[in-house]
């Protein structure tokens, strides 16, 4: 069931166990947690990742997000009976190891509080209400609350409540810590562990406040300390427990464990409740200029609420040298690495609604030039080449080669040597912030460094050949096509990326001169490399059927075996999956969007209205929607061509993409990028939001036929610039 703020679960489906996990995360730009349960359940996928904390185990082929120690543990016996879920299937009133009689999850989006109330029959027939509730402070992000309440329904069972630290967590079966040790006080328990190889420190604290007295025991078994009470509550009486919880890291601070021992003392003096106000009070500032309102579509209204909660609870508040992960911090899909879909998908929803924190996600790929730098020398360039995949160190961290399949062999991953069009992103993710922002700092200190030396890299790898520009082994958007000649994705923003860089150094020259000074000298932009960039512009291949007036995907797509794509319908496989990898790349099915995706980002500076829809026309037809990116990205496009009806169902296909597990693999994460391409489609597409001629903020809206109208703030320049539009169709109908 789902109202406008609210994800729930009624009753439990366990057959949905590591969807909802996904689904119900908690976090607060700092780590953020899946929603496991704090008994535990067979199969669960217990995660709570911390920005920056990446490891290499031996024996993988790269590092990942690790996976910290689990600060959930609430183990409840009533009446020697273990409180658990059961399957509904093994219910009855009087199992022996009882039953579960009633459940409901809630997932506030507008709080981040997550909550959960159960029914519990014990063996000897005692029922209780137990109420579990959670959330990681956004006013602190270091602490972490929990609380328990107890209801005897029926009976006056005995009641034992246990509460722990566990540090045996692994990244599915991965093992990331060492150094384990674990302390514990009158009061407390704390654990501190050091990743094997990268040497990152986490310090752990926990308390557990109850009326009853709390003794703590050690689990010599399992090497933990454990917080434990015991007491007897009589026929509908009830009591409170509460759980603090703090982390550091050696990101944060010289001794992790000493300042969340510390943190967790200032934590529970505080008190829950006041501790729960706080944070309430800045998810209130976090909706005041994050919030979509829809009028019309309250299926439209929540999704647009559910994936903007998911973008702001991974995006960094106060961390400048941390990103988002494609999976954000909420499952172990792509291990926790950092692609493009931070700069051209998640970060722009974030740079018109909160500013500061896509600034922080810029400054992550500033301080790891040096990692594109390492990676154009290797490769025989000058400049910055960014890395497909990044991590911590902004080295390449892309595998070379895929899992292994049913039949045991490998596929070959080309990505990292040959999808180069992100440096191009992570620039239009800097001059978008610019243009949006009017951080004139960042632009001179930070963000031109990145523009100018990513086109220093473009300057030396193009290649002149017949008498013009060209780009070899490439991999555009669509990855089903790969190492393939002048992906006209790829050689357009490549002009894009030059064509900025001159009126980048144009505004330097004029409003920085020292800066311009300094990055010329720095970067050596000598009048030979940009006489050159001159002629890239004006000689760039830009593959182009004159004929048929529209964009070549690249030179031989249409030699490729044609495939009817809308004919594979209804699936929710990839026609990929469908007719396999091999045959795949020798036919005109695209991944995603990819001329699509050139057009969305450079609308009608790429082409006029006819070549537009005649590109609509040819890819559209053959796209897989083989990625999470794709469907959103069409309903943008879509919703700027007119084109209605096609643009609300690709709204709807991407609305789902999570809430539905349309694609099957939910359990590995969110999908950050389908949740920022969602905010777009809505934003930039139906509602047409776009800077002028005269560099303001506009609006040009489309919006689907039966939604009455949109409301949004964005921030222009440091001011909040609050837009309603109404849907002139809808109004027409009502008259």
């Amino acid at each position: 069931m789902r109202r406008l703020w609210n994800l729930e679960e009624f009753p439990f489906h366990p057959e949905k166990l590591s969807h909802n996990e996904t689904l119900m995360t908690i976090g607060n730009g700092y780590l953020a947690t899946r929603g496991s349960f704090e008994e535990g359940f067979t199969g669960e996928s217990v995660t709570t990742m911390v920005h920056g904390i990446y490891d290499h185990a031996d024996g993988m082929l790269v590092p990942e997000l690790v996976n910290a120690p689990n600060w959930l543990p609430i183990k409840i016996t009533v009446d020697g009976t273990p409180f658990k879920l059961i399957n509904q299937n093994e219910m009855n009133l009087t199992p022996k190891n009882g039953a579960l009689i009633g459940y409901r999850r809630n997932l506030n989006l507008k709080t981040a509080v997550l909550t959960r109330e159960t029914l519990f029959r014990a063996e000897s027939g005692a029922i209780v209400r137990i109420v579990f509730e959670r959330f990681a402070s956004l006013a602190d992000e270091h602490i972490l609350a929990q609380r328990v309440q107890i209801v005897a329904v029926d009976g006056s069972p005995e009641i034992e409540v246990e509460a722990y630290i566990d540090h045996s967590v692994t990244n599915m079966g991965a093992q990331h810590w060492g150094k384990i040790e674990t302390k514990h006080d009158q009061n407390t328990v704390s654990v501190g562990a050091t990743t094997i190889q990268s040497g990152y420190r986490i310090g752990m604290s926990s308390v557990l406040l109850s009326d009853h007295k709390v003794e703590i025991l050690m689990d010599t078994p399992h090497k933990r300390a454990v917080m434990r009470t015991h007491f007897t509550l009589p026929r509908e009486a009830s009591t409170t427990l509460y759980k603090f919880s703090s982390v550091y890291t050696s990101r944060d601070i010289g001794d992790p464990v000493l300042a969340a021992q510390r943190k967790l003392q200032e934590a529970y003096k505080t008190g829950y409740d006041a501790l729960l106000q706080a944070h309430c009070k800045e998810w209130e500032l976090y909706w005041d200029s994050s919030d979509v309102q829809i009028e019309g579509d309250e299926s439209a209204q929540f999704a647009l609420r559910f994936v903007m909660y998911h973008i702001l609870i991974c995006a960094p508040r106060h961390d400048d040298d941390v990103s988002i992960g494609a999976k954000t911090l909420s499952g172990f899909g792509y291990k926790g690495h950092v692609f493009w879909d931070t700069e051209l998908f998640i970060l722009p929803p974030l740079t018109l609604t909160q500013p500061q924190m896509a600034r922080n996600l810029l400054m992550y790929r500033y301080k790891r030039l040096s990692g594109a730098r390492n990676k154009a020398k290797a490769s025989g360039y000058q400049g910055a080449m960014y890395p497909w995949e990044s991590t911590d160190t902004g080295e390449e961290t892309t595998p070379s080669w895929g899992d292994p399949q049913q039949d045991g062999t490998r596929i070959r991953i080309w990505t990292g040597d040959s999808e180069q069009h992100i440096s191009t992103d992570i620039t239009y993710g800097v001059l978008q912030y610019w243009h949006w922002s009017g951080d004139d700092n960042f632009l001179k200190q930070y963000g031109a460094e990145i523009v100018l030396d990513t086109a220093v890299f473009w300057g030396n790898r193009v290649e002149d050949k017949n008498s013009r520009y060209e780009l070899s082994q490439q991999i555009g958007p669509d990855e089903y096509h790969e190492n393939i000649d002048n992906s006209v994705f790829t050689n357009r923003m490549v002009v894009w990326h030059l064509e900025q860089a001159f009126a980048l150094l144009g505004w330097l020259k004029n409003n920085a001169p020292a800066d311009y000074q300094r990055l010329v000298k720095q970067l050596d932009l000598n009048d030979d490399r940009l006489a050159k960039w001159i002629d890239i512009i004006q000689k760039m291949y830009i593959p182009f059927d004159e004929q048929k007036q529209i964009h070549i995907q690249f030179p031989g797509f249409f030699e490729m075996e044609y495939v009817p794509v809308p004919h594979y319908e209804p699936r929710t496989a990839s026609v990929q999956a469908i007719i396999g990898h091999h045959r795949t790349i020798q036919t005109q099915v695209i991944k995603q969007a990819d001329v699509v995706m050139l057009m969305a980002l450079l609308g009608d500076k790429l082409a006029g209205r006819d070549v537009l829809i005649n590109n609509w026309n040819t890819y559209f037809p053959r796209t897989d929607h083989g990625s999470s990116l794709s469907p959103a990205i069409h309903a943008w496009v879509a919703a700027r061509l007119q084109l209605g009806d096609i643009a609300a169902e690709m709204f709807e296909h991407a609305a789902e993409i999570d809430l539905n597990d349309n694609k099957g693999n939910v359990r590995d994460g969110i999908h950050g990028a389908a949740s920022g391409g969602l905010w777009q489609a809505l934003v930039l597409g139906f509602c047409g939001l776009h800077l002028d001629d005269n560099g303001q903020p506009a609006v040009d809206p489309h919006l689907p036929a039966h939604w009455k109208s949109v409301s949004f703030t964005v921030y222009y320049r440091g001011e909040k610039r609050h837009f309603t539009v109404n849907n002139p169709v809808v109004e027409t109908l009502n008259a």
